[in-house]
């Protein structure tokens, strides 16, 4: 999958047009282009550009930045911390929020609980995240003036340096898709788990409420939750391009957007790659968590 989104990304880029063009000043003579070209080695055929990039990107060297002049993979790394940091609020969030409210409303069939859990898991899967962003900026930022309109602050706390109210927004509008992802699901899961038989027999033993629902409704819901939200913490990791850059917040999803606004192929590429390892990755862990939830998982 690794080597499918490095053939994909490369000839993607390649067919957006030429990144010289972009490096040199409009009076450069054809000559200084030719050889800026050449410098950059963009002259050769391009399976050759490819088997080149492809040779030094399994040995850790993703090329060097047309606009910063440094590594590729070194920008991403210094800049992946932040996009961690807004991912997991957001994905805190959506789990506060989705997983109550799915809860609520699977729980209380036909009432006015589960028309808002409805409502919200409708909503949350229609509203664009960046209109969401900008109204956010203009009521609570511009208007109230309760949170900063871009921009990352943190505070030190015991040594680690962690994030002041800079983050709310741009967390909130970020973890609004997933909510409304989380409470449909997580209603649909509790509702079905309520008409097995195990929790009609719980029920008939005359068990309290609150262990019924923490030891066999919650517990026989959890795989479809776990599936959701690795998939939407990958999803948080690699969609925040639109936040990020709303609300200037310096993660990997503004650092993309700059790279493809100047054909800065090398730093696409090793953006691509990074995301796509990561979302990899965050795959084989929702499986293997599959194995501790239900143990029953692992002997089929």
């Amino acid at each position: 999958m690794l080597l499918g989104v490095l053939f994909l990304v490369f000839f993607l880029l390649h067919l957006t047009g030429d990144p010289v063009t972009l490096m040199v000043s409009r009076h450069a003579s054809p000559s200084e282009i030719a050889a800026l070209r050449q410098e950059l080695g963009f002259d050769r055929p391009i399976l050759v550009q490819f088997w080149d990039y492809l040779t030094n990107a399994l040995q850790g060297d993703f090329g060097h930045s047309f606009r910063y002049r440094q590594p590729a993979m070194n920008l991403v790394m210094e800049r992946i911390p932040a996009t961690i940091e807004l991912a997991s609020v957001a994905l805190f969030m959506a789990i506060l929020m989705g997983v109550t409210i799915g809860i609520l409303g699977g729980s209380n069939p036909n009432s006015i609980l589960d028309s808002l859990a409805r409502g919200i898991g409708l909503l949350g899967q229609t509203i664009p995240t960046f209109w969401l962003g900008l109204i956010l900026i203009i009521i609570f930022s511009v208007n109230l003036g309760w949170f900063p309109t871009y921009g990352r602050s943190t505070f030190e706390l015991f040594g680690l340096n962690i994030p002041d109210k800079s983050i709310v927004l741009p967390a909130f509008a970020l973890s609004l898709f997933t909510t409304g992802q989380l409470a449909r699901f997580t209603r649909s899961a509790v509702l079905e788990v309520m008409n097995e038989e195990y929790v009609t027999t719980a029920r008939s033993k005359g068990l309290r409420k609150i262990r019924i629902y923490s030891r066999y409704i919650l517990k026989n819901s959890a795989i479809p939750m776990i599936s959701i939200i690795g998939v939407q913490f990958s999803y948080l990791l690699s969609g925040s391009i639109y936040i990020e850059t709303i609300f200037s917040w310096p993660g990997l999803g503004n650092l993309l957007a700059e790279a493809v606004s100047t054909r800065d192929f090398f730093l696409v590429q090793a953006t691509a790659f990074f995301t796509s390892f990561v979302v990899i990755g965050l795959q084989l862990v929702t499986d293997l968590i599959y194995m501790l939830v239900d143990p029953r998982i692992r002997y089929r």
